[in-house]
């Protein structure tokens, strides 16, 4: 028998079209499980958390300059203002630097200007946390008599004014001393996968104006 070439045409083009509605409902039903992991991650968080938080979608990013930020879909109609701290299921992400009526715009670790006070939790040694511009971030001002290990989780230290404490920010990848230095060459991974960062929470909560102009007005010779 002389199989029909125009009904194993149609035959084919059936088959591929359901190939393509098959691996489009995969992909739907893989990113469904994704999203529906995150957001119990993100629930635990929010029902856990000791202070109001504001969830966000991550609608705008940029990782490849020195000064990297995120733009979030909230703004100062949901409560959120300059210098409120931005966290993820992960840990630590930045602070909001611009708000507008819907949108605002976020400071992340990874941003040569950011800065805040973090520890480790094991020891409870204290240090500045920065960003230099390579892959990882960086734990300094901790001097070399002070025990630190690869593996120690960082977490912030709750002596800044705008970061609450013991908020994972990540976890020491490698200590190195430096010939004549005093201190020890701490880097640190980041908790928050920043590229596949899709949705956070704003800490609603505004920094201490009174702690501010007090720390503001210390003395010359104090820092």
């Amino acid at each position: 028998v002389i199989p029909n070439v125009f009904t194993l045409q149609r035959e084919n083009e059936i088959l591929r079209e359901l190939n393509v509605n098959l691996s489009d409902e995969v992909s739907r039903l893989r990113e469904s499980r994704i999203e529906n992991s995150r957001l119990r991650a993100l629930l635990g968080l929010h029902e856990e958390a000791p202070f109001k938080l504001v969830a966000a979608d991550v609608v705008g990013k940029s990782l490849l300059l020195m000064r990297n930020t995120l733009t979030l879909n909230v703004g100062t109609k949901d409560g959120v203002a300059a210098d409120m701290p931005i966290i993820s299921e992960q840990g630590m992400v930045g602070k909001v630097i611009a708000v507008g009526d819907n949108y605002s715009l976020g400071q992340i670790l990874l941003n040569k200007d950011f800065r805040a006070g973090a520890k480790l939790q094991r020891s409870r040694v204290d240090g500045i946390l920065g960003w230099d511009g390579g892959s990882e971030l960086r734990l300094t001002n901790v001097p070399k008599t002070q025990d630190v290990r690869t593996g120690d989780i960082v977490i912030t230290s709750g002596y800044s004014n705008i970061f609450p404490k013991d908020i994972t920010i990540g976890i020491v990848s490698s200590v190195k001393q430096k010939s004549g230095s005093l201190f020890h060459e701490i880097s640190v991974f980041p908790a928050v996968d920043f590229p596949t960062l899709e949705q956070v929470f704003v800490i609603v909560e505004l920094p201490d104006s009174a702690r501010a102009v007090l720390e503001a007005s210390r003395p010359a010779g104090k820092q």
